[in-house]
């Protein structure tokens, strides 16, 4: 029975909910670093993402699989570029949570000012860890109520907010206008509020991480309805909000700024059912953190980046370990950046665009590695050049305005780095540290050798896991990329490489002749040929996984031209090297 694949509109609530969300908070951060002209910075952050839209639907079209930027950098670079870009996207993620957590009290604090917002964001935090290790993961039908409800809420605050400016006038606006920039020139105060800006987009990658959930051509739709909603309501809430409050207010209710705005235009009431539908909407954000990063470590696991200890699942079937992980890792953030916003949006806003720039460094890639792959839709290269300054502006600017903002992204992207690499070098440390006890002389020697056979135990186990290359007849040249590729990212010393050819067809003489010569020059690889009957299918790359007990994200394959009658993504996850 097939799984029922996620529509347009419960596609663009799960990822949309997220996204849209930054307007609770971004337009205030804009309005304190650009003034007056935030508005402007807000529709350069839409110009920009509208250059994106072209670029994740290439990218995400010829690999429509989960994982977003590291699945692009997998299947086009290396792994160990792959595990930067997952390291990133769990920082962001993390920040996400804790942003959107802290927001969420912040706003339900407007509403009962009695109690303490960190502590309830701990509170709020650790309520999601507890339904996602119960199993409960993000459900389309909630997602939707949540982002209509959200949509419905931001169009009343919009009607009341004209109805305000148009009995009041534009006396408040005027003044605004007059008002000296902080930042220096226009110039400068646009580039920084363009970079504090970029945080209204965080969210647009969502949508590629559960790609494979969606129904055939819903993706390019939920880009294109991201895009109209940020375009649309965050500049829109910037405008509304420097002709209904002083600049100096906007600064002052940064935390609960559209909240402070419906009181302004419409009263207690329109403030509580801002505020109610503030929590809504960032509580859904900060489930769709634990949901996606939970994916996503589960897959870096699965490729052998992390430990298996990771995989652990209770009756459920959720795993819980990586929850608990990502739970403490938010409630560091939490207390470090004591619930600021501003920390919080430095490290949100750093680890995002970086991932952006990946994005679009995975682009340029795919064009120049993968040119044969298919793809739905193409962006000029000239247009992911644009798109890359930006994001690089962006990065620079945010690091520019608060450069304590980078010592806290550092605090957790330098050890999380140091780990992942640890991680992928495992093997030569293992070799390097058993040589270390092997040289232990003397009446020490007795202790270490228990401590050294189980090293050596420990990197048989590592190795003995078996990959498969399916080849199609590939030169001598093509199979030594392979095996370059294997020996630089993959920790092995066993390979099949597989031919799936029909009754009548047999390999050439040339190709076994290519076999065997690499075959010696890999001795310390067991190598083996294989000739597999039938056609390459699916159905047939499921067969032999089954069969020989081979995870297919540790099959291979070169990049498959026009003539291939099969998706990438109906093969299981089965990887691209060539």
């Amino acid at each position: 029975m097939s799984h029922k694949k996620l529509n347009e509109w419960n596609a663009t609530a799960i990822c949309g909910n997220d996204i849209t969300s930054s307007v609770l908070y971004v337009s205030a951060l804009t309005i304190g670093v650009a003034g007056q002209y935030a508005w402007i910075a807000l529709l350069m952050v839409a110009g920009t993402l509208f250059l994106f839209r072209k670029i994740y639907g290439e990218v995400v079209g010829a690999l429509p699989l989960n994982g977003g930027a590291y699945n692009v950098l997998l299947n086009s670079s290396s792994k160990s570029n792959a595990a930067l870009a997952a390291t990133l996207t769990i920082l962001s993620y993390m920040a996400t949570a804790v942003i959107s957590a802290s927001e969420g009290m912040h706003y339900l604090h407007h509403i009962f000012p009695s109690f303490n917002v960190i502590w309830a964001t701990f509170f709020l935090l650790l309520f999601f860890l507890g339904i996602t290790i119960l199993g409960i993961s993000e459900s389309a039908i909630v997602a939707l109520v949540i982002f209509v409800f959200h949509m419905v809420s931001m169009l009343v605050l919009v009607i009341f907010s004209v109805y305000f400016i148009a009995n009041n006038g534009l006396d408040i606006l005027i003044q605004n206008w007059k008002m000296p920039l902080q930042s220096g020139g226009i110039l400068k105060a646009l580039i920084l509020g363009f970079s504090a800006a970029m945080l209204g987009i965080s969210g647009f990658e969502s949508s590629a991480n559960f790609v494979e959930e969606q129904d055939k051509g819903v993706f390019p739709k939920t880009l294109k309805n991201m895009w109209i909603a940020v375009s649309v309501l965050n500049p829109l809430m910037a405008i509304l909000a420097i002709s209904i409050m002083p600049l100096s207010e906007v600064n002052e209710y940064k935390n609960s700024f559209l909240s402070h705005m419906a009181e302004l235009t419409g009263g207690k009431y329109l403030a509580t059912l801002i505020s109610i539908n503030a929590v809504t909407v960032l509580s859904g954000a900060v489930l769709t953190s634990f949901v996606g990063v939970n994916g996503l470590i589960k897959r870096m696991t699965l490729d052998r980046i992390l430990p298996n200890y990771f995989l652990k699942e209770n009756k459920k079937g959720s795993t819980y370990r990586i929850l608990a992980l990502f739970f403490l890792l938010c409630i560091s953030v939490l207390f470090v950046t004591k619930g600021e916003i501003g920390p919080l949006a430095g490290v949100y806003a750093l680890s995002f665009l970086t991932v952006m720039a990946f994005f679009a460094v995975g682009n340029i890639l795919l064009k120049l590695r993968r040119t044969k792959l298919p793809r739905p839709e193409i962006a000029s290269p000239f247009s992911v050049l644009i798109a890359l300054i930006a994001v690089v502006i962006a990065i620079y600017g945010t690091i520019v305005s608060n450069p304590k903002y980078l010592v806290t992204f550092l605090t957790y992207f330098v050890p999380s780095i140091l780990i992942i690499s640890a991680m992928l070098a495992r093997k030569d440390i293992m070799v390097f540290m058993a040589k270390v006890l092997n040289s232990v002389q003397g009446k020490y020697r007795k202790h270490t050798v228990m401590s050294e056979r189980s090293l050596y135990n420990s990197i048989k186990k590592l190795t003995k896991q078996q990959f498969v290359f399916f080849s199609k007849g590939d030169d001598i040249a093509s199979l030594n990329k392979v095996m370059m590729y294997l020996h630089e990212n993959e920790t092995t010393n066993k390979i099949k490489i597989v031919s799936v050819l029909k009754e009548y067809q047999k390999p050439t003489e040339q190709f076994l002749v290519d076999f065997d010569a690499l075959d010696r020059a890999y001795p310390e690889v067991d190598m083996e040929y294989i000739i597999e009957q039938g056609e390459f299918t699916p159905e047939k790359v499921d067969e032999l996984s089954k069969r020989w007990n081979i995870p297919k994200n540790f099959m291979f394959i070169s990049s498959p031209g026009d003539r291939f009658s099969h998706r990438v993504e109906d093969l299981g996850g089965v990887r691209l090297i060539l």
